[in-house]
């Protein structure tokens, strides 16, 4: 079993109880199926960014997590104040700045125009062709944007006290698998394909709506990924309960087993949910649609 020493230096901050229940966003009166539709497409949007920055996923991870804890508890970010765009930028700039890639403000800048400025034409193949200087930002609107992103930076930074500590649970899924002795020295198509399938789950965790990489530590969703992808893949794991060699409980592994499960419908709904229209990202889009969208409480009492 690995040691209490050990497991710290791979841990990270967790979400409290208080910080799950209530948010500053719906204390502020965004519904909580909206607050978690905002949530959703800022991470994709995020995930969008850090692959057309050329950012290896271990930074996007890391951006998408901080992300998540902005907006977590009654003391974080409110998306009626700061827009989900915004705080997808700086959160993605601050990763990959304190990397070993780091990225200009005017990459960034010119990245999240050009994501932003897209007509969704997957959603709308009838719609017209945009202006292509909307790809594009020009000298005065790239020093505006900038001064947005540094701004937020600090923002998010005094929101987390500072700490942006992230532990990524994808290299020590591989590791796991080496130490469970089901990656041979020559690697088998089977092989490979148990840890695609690992990495595949630990990817879609990352815009789970139970919030997974902020209520569980990084061994906990490595091992979790691992069985899922296992069962998968049909390898056989050596022994029972291999699950407690890494400290981890039949519960939190049974939850997550279940939680990730449930990722892919979740997903899908949501895409049906926004087909015709975007998803608000701005203060502002927020705030028109706080007063049209119905809350899930008051759903099931007309």
């Amino acid at each position: 079993m690995l040691e209490r020493e050990q497991l710290s230096s791979i841990s990270n901050a967790l979400a409290t109880i208080e910080q799950l229940s209530t948010s500053s966003s719906s204390l502020d009166g965004v519904p909580s199926n909206l607050e978690a539709s905002i949530r959703f497409a800022g991470q994709q949007l995020t995930q969008a960014a850090g692959i057309l920055l050329r950012l290896p996923q271990q930074i996007i991870v890391e951006a998408l997590v901080i992300f998540t804890r902005f907006y977590l508890g009654p003391e974080g970010g409110s998306l009626r104040s700061n827009s989900a765009k915004d705080v997808s930028a700086a959160s993605l700039y601050m990763t990959a700045k304190i990397s070993a890639d780091p990225v200009s403000p005017r990459s960034v800048c010119n990245v999240y125009a050009y994501l932003l400025s897209e007509p969704t034409r997957r959603a709308f193949p009838q719609a017209p062709t945009p202006d292509l200087e909307s790809y594009y930002l020009s000298e005065g609107a790239y020093y505006s944007a900038r001064v947005i992103l540094l701004q937020t930076e600090t923002i998010i930074l005094r929101a987390l006290s500072f700490n942006v500590k992230v532990i990524a649970p994808h290299h020590l899924a591989l590791t796991f698998l080496q130490t469970l002795g089901v990656l041979p020295s020559i690697p088998s198509s089977k092989s490979r394909a148990l840890c695609a399938r690992t990495v595949a789950y630990l990817n879609l965790a990352l815009f789970s709506p139970q919030l997974l990489y902020v209520t569980h530590q990084p061994t906990t969703l490595a091992v979790a990924a691992i069985y899922l992808a296992a069962r998968e893949v049909e390898v056989k794991l050596p022994g029972n309960e291999w699950w407690e060699v890494f400290d981890v409980d039949r519960e939190d592994l049974g939850f997550l087993v279940v939680a990730l499960r449930s990722c892919e419908a979740w997903i899908k709904a949501e895409g049906g949910k926004w087909s015709e229209r975007r998803c608000p990202l701005t203060v502002e889009e927020v705030d028109h649609e706080t007063k049209h969208v119905v809350p899930d409480n008051e759903k099931s009492n007309p």
